[in-house]
């Protein structure tokens, strides 16, 4: 056991710096074992040398977690900018940030965090009365990694039940609490996952759980979700499952209609595609009865409105549509358009008695609001050319909100009054930021296979184009997910280096409807990473950057992207940055809740076709010994139960075997964190101190490029 960890020298890295002096820096690798598994698909053996990394609960696997991260931070440490970086980015982050109103009961509510605080805190005022602090998640633990996830008032606004998340995991709690008095009613509800929170008038909540995995809470495989209904004043155990008990579905979720007068059901086996059932909540023998079957469309209810559910369907329409049908006679034959398709991507929200259509044209919001008759009220003119949210509230509200952002518009709030249209704003952030330093531009490339894809490029003003800039490249293509534009505050930083940022609407995203999705699924998923690369050839065609200037960067399925991207151009980068990434394709979907994404990747198991495509761009299955891959930090948390941090575990030690040549190849480990959402601000800043300054590192710089210049 003891030679498992024996630090053993893997090379010297040679970093550039900005004079004729050459930095040397002795970098060693723990040796991770191999082991002979072996795995058989259709006739063909697969090995996996480092299967035990799966073992989460080992101590093996926590003692290699252990000694990556000393080599990782120890390499982190002598970077001469790291510490420079972090305090530009506390500076820029310290200032007031404050969400949209909204009204419960006697009580407006508004999240706000005052710049540095690990979680936005929610407060609360009556009339004119000075907020109060309602909920502090920062009190949820010492360290800051207890989140809020989410919140549902009861309908007379008196009760509240929030659900927590613990080290970033995808498993939560449920926290039911009199909002009058702020006191803890009941006994927390453990164990959900994946769930919303819905009340049955002031009475109960549906929400949505698997059974407890046996073994690894972590990594085990959760398969069949089920709605559950907790009344009250009883007791968890006795919760009776409302759906999915007999039949399989991964993903089960449960919403009662604004008037309190039907629970609808969606139903799911994959993170595409539904089915829709609804029950007449004020007959208690009412059955559940179907709207739609099956799992070719996506289906949703907007609302119950005079007897008519008003849904958004792509059926018959990719782009999406709105309709209306009777709640008596609900089948697809009786529905009838109230908003028709266009040719633009179509998503909804109510508000005040109106429907508010919000578009993607090219990745870029556009507002139309109609009335429940389909009739056109009028075009909201936005503040300008980016992405608006919001526009949703009660039935009775005079004054709605929205918001509005772009790559280097920090995001401000606004008023909205659908009555007349008036809209005004209500917060702008004081941040040291002056968007008017810098500029935005979408332009379209060609893609290997000849498709039109846009890339919006923001950079500094005066930025020259001479093929030397330091440009990430972020991009994620998959599961419908649209990447449209919106201000990072960690960006920002990158760009007040003279750094480029770009951002590619790849195939597999939503941006372009259903089409453009199932363009990068299954045996189309090439095109993803063909999109991804033709992106970077444009951008050094164009002279923005040059391949010893260019780092690839993404998270999820993007860092599936990036993993594939560079495994297949090694050459066509300086720096890799994979986050959270899908890297074993041929067992994503034996760990939680990964079968459900096989509408997008297909399985090993599927067909010896499926197995081959797979194989074929499988990171964890691609690196070579022998080739000269660029410097790549990997990045995961220890209880990332969504994409498990195997992945990335197994990858790192491919690439820290095979590499090739001087560049590092580093993983960065946070513990006591999951895949990404509620992470603390101080973890989120020291994250980003790291990734852009490796980045920069590796490219050569001896000090931040916005005080100084390296040779060409």
């Amino acid at each position: 056991m003891k030679n498992l960890f024996l630090l053993t020298l893997v090379g010297v890295l040679m970093v550039a710096c900005n004079s004729d002096s050459k930095k040397i820096v002795d970098l060693k690798y723990p040796t991770t074992k191999k082991v002979d598994t072996v795995t058989n698909y259709f006739g063909t053996d697969v090995k996996d040398p480092y299967r035990w990394l799966e073992d989460d609960m080992s101590e093996e696997t926590a003692l290699w977690v252990g000694e990556q991260n000393k080599v990782t931070f120890d390499y982190l440490s002598n970077i001469p900018y790291r510490d420079e970086l972090k305090n530009r980015l506390e500076k820029l982050w310290n200032y007031e940030k404050i969400g949209s109103p909204f009204k419960e009961g006697d009580y407006t509510y508004f999240y706000k965090n005052n710049g540095l605080q690990n979680q936005y805190v929610l407060y609360r005022s009556k009339g004119d009365e000075k907020p109060e602090v309602f909920l502090d998640p920062n009190t949820f633990s010492e360290d800051g990694t207890t989140s809020l996830s989410g919140m549902s008032f009861s309908k007379d606004g008196n009760t509240v039940a929030y659900s927590i998340s613990e080290g970033g995991s995808d498993w939560r709690k449920i926290i039911i609490m009199d909002a009058i008095s702020k006191e803890i009613k009941e006994d927390t509800l453990i164990d959900v996952k994946f769930s919303g929170l819905s009340w049955k008038e002031n009475e109960g909540i549906y929400y949505s759980s698997y059974e407890k995995p046996e073994g690894s809470e972590l990594s085990a495989k959760t398969d069949q979700h089920r709605l559950f209904y907790h009344k009250l004043g009883t007791k968890q155990a006795n919760d009776p499952i409302i759906f999915g008990d007999k039949d399989k579905r991964r993903y089960v979720g449960g919403s009662v209609t604004d008037d309190g007068k039907y629970l609808i059901i969606s139903a799911s086996v994959s993170t595409s595609g539904n089915e829709l059932y609804y029950k007449d909540l004020s007959n208690p023998n009412s059955q559940i009865k179907p709207i739609i079957l099956g799992f070719d469309n996506d289906t949703n209810v907007i609302d119950h409105k005079n007897g008519y559910f008003y849904m958004t369907t792509n059926v018959d329409a990719p782009n999406k549509r709105v309709v209306k049908v009777s709640v008596k006679n609900p089948s697809k034959k009786n529905w009838v358009d109230v908003i028709p398709e266009t040719e633009n991507v179509l998503s909804v929200s109510d508000a005040s008695g109106y429907i508010f259509a919000k578009y993607m044209v090219d990745a870029v919001s556009k507002v139309m609001q109609y009335d429940f008759n389909g009739k056109l009220v009028r075009n909201i003119e936005l503040p300008g050319v980016g992405s608006a949210g919001g526009f949703s509230g009660k039935k009775d509200a005079e004054t709605i909100y929205y918001s509005f952002t772009n790559y280097i518009t920090p995001g401000s709030i606004y008023s909205f009054k659908p009555k007349t249209g008036d809209s005004e704003l209500y917060k702008k952030p004081a941040i040291d930021f002056n968007s008017e330093d810098f500029e935005s531009k979408q332009v379209f490339y060609t893609s290997k296979d000849g498709t039109k894809v846009p890339m919006i490029i923001s950079y500094k003003k005066g930025t020259v184009l001479n093929g030397k800039n330091p440009t990430i490249l972020y991009a994620y293509g998959g599961f419908n997910i649209s990447l449209t534009p919106s201000f990072s505050i960690a960006n920002s930083v990158w760009m007040e280096q003279g750094g480029i940022y770009a951002v590619p609407n790849l195939r597999g995203g939503g941006e372009y409807g259903k089409k453009w999705h199932d363009a990068g699924t299954k045996l189309q998923k090439q095109n993803v990473f063909d999109d991804f690369i033709a992106a970077a050839e444009y951008l050094i065609a164009e002279k923005y950057t040059s391949s010893e200037y260019l780092a690839i960067r993404g998270g999820s399925n993007g860092g599936l992207l990036v993993g594939a991207t560079m495994t297949q151009r090694p050459e066509l980068m300086k720096v890799a940055l994979p986050a959270v990434g899908v890297m074993d394709m041929l067992r994503y979907h034996t760990f939680t809740a990964g079968a459900g994404w096989a509408y997008d990747y297909g399985t090993a198991e599927d067909s010896k076709e499926m197995f081959e495509y797979l194989k074929g761009y499988s990171p964890v299955h691609n690196v070579k010994k022998g080739v000269q891959y660029p410097a790549t930090m990997v990045t995961t948390g220890d209880h990332d139960d969504r994409v498990v941090p195997a992945h990335s575990f197994k990858y790192a030690a491919e690439l820290q075997a095979k590499q090739a040549g001087n560049n590092p190849t580093l993983i960065r480990i946070e513990t006591n964190a999951g895949h990404g959402a509620g992470t603390p601000v101080s973890k989120t800043i020291e994250q980003y101190a790291d990734i852009f300054g490796f980045t920069l590192y590796n490219m050569g710089y001896k000090e931040l490029p916005s005080k100084s210049k390296i040779k060409g």
